[in-house]
């Protein structure tokens, strides 16, 4: 994870291994800083006061190994992400003036695409980790673990027939506007041909227009010849 103009780190690479990493340290030595990075990168609310004062805006880049059968993957996907070679790239900008942008997967996304994602990437323990139990999500991923193969199997059915169907809806929206556009093309077109039409052209037509055209062009200086 790349961190630039954030709080009190100006530029700053911090490499999480797989598994359980504690960030530790002294006080303003830029833990916070990190964790909200983390945050941003997930879907967080962004402010104008996280920017490094001075700077026109923050960025935090970072790559999470996802493998590609994973749900984060597959969503990801599904909103026109693509995987770097195993790996998701995220990236959230912040101006000084509070404006926020999201990228997944060399796309630009909504940061509620990101928020979606989240509990599939990275779980970020801290004092408050009680109330992510608030989360209707967390909420059926609990019963769901609970209910063990008995919801477990159906569940994963329903997935898969879930991601059919979103990629056929997909592609049946993708074929709609384009006979929506073929349509207005073929209108515009008709249009073109009743306009030519009306003005019923004859052959040759345009080379007498050429020649008149020039005529009238030159009729200024014809005239002051003529007196």
């Amino acid at each position: 994870m790349r961190i630039r103009s954030l709080g009190v780190i100006d530029d700053a690479v911090v490499e999480l291994s797989p598994g359980f990493t504690a960030v530790t340290g002294e006080t303003g030595a830029g833990k916070t800083m990190v964790v909200t990075s983390l945050g941003l990168l997930l879907g967080g609310r962004a402010d104008a006061a996280l920017v490094r004062i001075g700077a026109r805006n923050a960025v935090v880049e970072g790559r999470i190994a996802v493998p590609g059968d994973a749900a984060a993957a597959v969503r990801a996907e599904e909103a026109g992400a693509e995987l770097d070679d195993g790996a998701l790239l995220i990236s959230r900008t912040v101006s000084a003036e509070g404006r926020s942008r999201a990228h997944l997967g060399g796309r630009s996304v909504p940061v509620g695409m990101l928020a979606e994602l989240a509990d599939e990437l990275v779980a970020v323990h801290g004092q408050t980790d009680q109330q992510g139990l608030l989360k209707q999500s967390r909420q059926r991923q609990a019963l769901d673990r609970y209910a063990g193969d008995a919801v477990a199997v159906p569940l994963a059915k329903y997935a898969g027939a879930y991601r059919r169907l979103r990629a056929v809806v997909s592609e049946l929206e993708e074929i709609t506007t384009r006979a929506r556009e073929r349509a207005q093309e073929a209108d515009l077109l008709r249009y073109g041909l009743d306009e030519v039409a009306g003005v019923e052209p004859r052959a040759g037509e345009d080379v007498e227009l050429a020649e008149e055209a020039e005529r009238l062009g030159h009729a200024e200086a014809l005239a002051s010849a003529a007196t």
